[in-house]
C-alpha cells in the first residue's frame, strides 16, 4: 500500500504517527518528578526531521517487520538521538543555545535537569526495547542500538569531535569521526528496521548492502549539514548558523570547498543507490520494498535545512 503514496505524504504520515507514539509512551505531563518529565518531553517532542525513525520504518519493509516492533525500535532510536542532542548542546560540549528553532533543553530547564533528562531518555530507550514481544528479536535490537550509541559509535564520535576543535585532522580522520558521531546511529536505524522482521531470511549480500547504504547516507547527512551550516541562516536551520567555522571545527567544506563538498554528497548518494541495487537482487526482498530507502537517500542529500 505504501508504494502508492508519494514520499512526502508517506514521510509526513510516518512522522505524525511517530509524534503520537512518542506522546503516548513518554511519561505524562504533571507526573512526578514533574520538572524532569517536562525536560524529557521537551527534548523529544520538539520537532525534528525524524530521519532515524523514517529509516527504521523503511528498512522494516524489506524484512516485513511487525508494526509494533518497528514502533518500539523507532522510539528507542529517537530517545537516544534526543538525549545526545541535549547533552551535545550543553556548555561543556558544543555550547549551543538554539535547537529546532527554540531554546535548547539546558537553557529552558537548566543544566542539571537537562543532564538528567538525557540520562533518563537513554535508559527509557532500552526499556522500550525490553518490551518487544519476541525475546530473540529484542536482544538483537538492544545490541544494535547499544553498539550504535556507545564508545565505538555515537559517544565515541562526539569525543573525537571535541578533540578535533582547533586541530587539523586529515580527511580519513574526519570521515571516521563523523561515521561514528552521526553515522553509527543512522546505521543502527537501518539495521534495526530490518532486524525487527525476518532478519535470518535475508542473504549475506543484502545485509552487507544495508550496511553500505547506511554508511553512505550517514556520511552524506553530515556533508550536507556542513554545507548548510555555511550557506543557510539561523532562522532556516533552527540552530545557530556558521558555528562550525566560528568554533574552528574541521568540516567537509573546510577540506573540500563548497563545490567539492556538494560533489562528495552526490558521490555518496550514488554509493547508497548502488548498495540498494545489490539488495534488490535478493529473492526474499519484495519488489518495491526498497523504494522508501531510495527516496530517503535523495532527501538526505537534497535537503535545505
Amino acid at each position: 500500500m505504501s508504494e502508492a503514496i508519494e514520499f512526502s505524504a508517506w514521510a509526513h504520515e510516518r512522522a505524525r504517527h511517530f509524534e503520537w507514539l512518542a506522546e503516548t509512551m513518554l511519561p505524562k505531563p504533571g507526573q512526578e518528578p514533574k520538572r524532569l518529565v517536562g525536560a524529557m518531553r521537551y527534548a523529544v517532542l520538539g520537532g525534528g526531521k525524524r530521519i532515524r525513525p523514517l529509516l527504521c520504518y523503511a528498512a522494516g519493509e524489506i524484512s516485513r517487520a511487525p508494526a509494533e516492533r518497528l514502533n518500539r525500535a523507532a522510539l528507542a532510536l529517537e530517545f537516544i538521538h534526543s538525549y545526545s542532542l541535549v547533552h551535545d548542546d550543553m556548555p561543556a560540549m558544543d555550547n549551543d543555545t538554539l535547537r529546532r528553532g527554540r531554546p535548547t533543553t539546558h537553557v529552558r530547564y537548566g543544566e542539571a535537569e537537562a543532564m538528567l533528562a538525557g540520562d533518563a531518555l537513554q535508559a527509557e530507550a532500552f526499556a522500550v526495547l525490553a518490551g518487544i514481544d519476541d525475546p530473540a528479536a529484542g536482544m538483537r535490537l538492544v545490541g544494535t542500538l547499544a553498539r550504535g550509541a556507545g564508545v565505538f559509535g555515537m559517544c565515541g564520535g562526539q569525543s573525537l569531535d571535541l578533540a578535533m576543535v582547533g586541530e587539523k585532522p586529515d580527511e580519513a580522520e574526519l570521515a571516521r569521526m563523523q561515521s561514528m558521531k552521526t553515522g553509527a546511529l543512522i546505521l543502527a536505524a537501518v539495521l534495526m528496521g530490518a532486524q525487527a522482521g525476518d532478519w535470518d531470511a535475508l542473504t549475506p549480500e543484502t545485509k552487507t548492502g544495508l550496511v553500505r547504504y547506511a554508511q553512505s547516507i550517514g556520511i552524506a547527512f553530515q556533508v550536507v549539514d556542513d554545507i548548510l551550516d555555511c550557506t543557510q541562516d539561523t532562522a532556516t536551520l533552527g540552530k545557530t548558523a556558521g558555528k562550525d567555522e566560528k568554533d574552528d571545527k574541521p568540516t567537509w567544506v573546510s577540506f573540500l570547498g563548497l563545490e567539492g563538498a556538494k560533489a562528495r554528497a552526490e558521490s555518496l548518494l550514488n554509493e547508497a543507490l548502488e548498495a540498494l541495487a545489490l539488495i534488490g537482487r535478493d529473492p526474499a526482498v519484495e519488489a518495491g520494498a526498497l523504494r522508501r530507502l531510495e527516496e530517503i537517500a535523495h532527501y538526505v542529500t537534497s535537503r535545505t535545512h
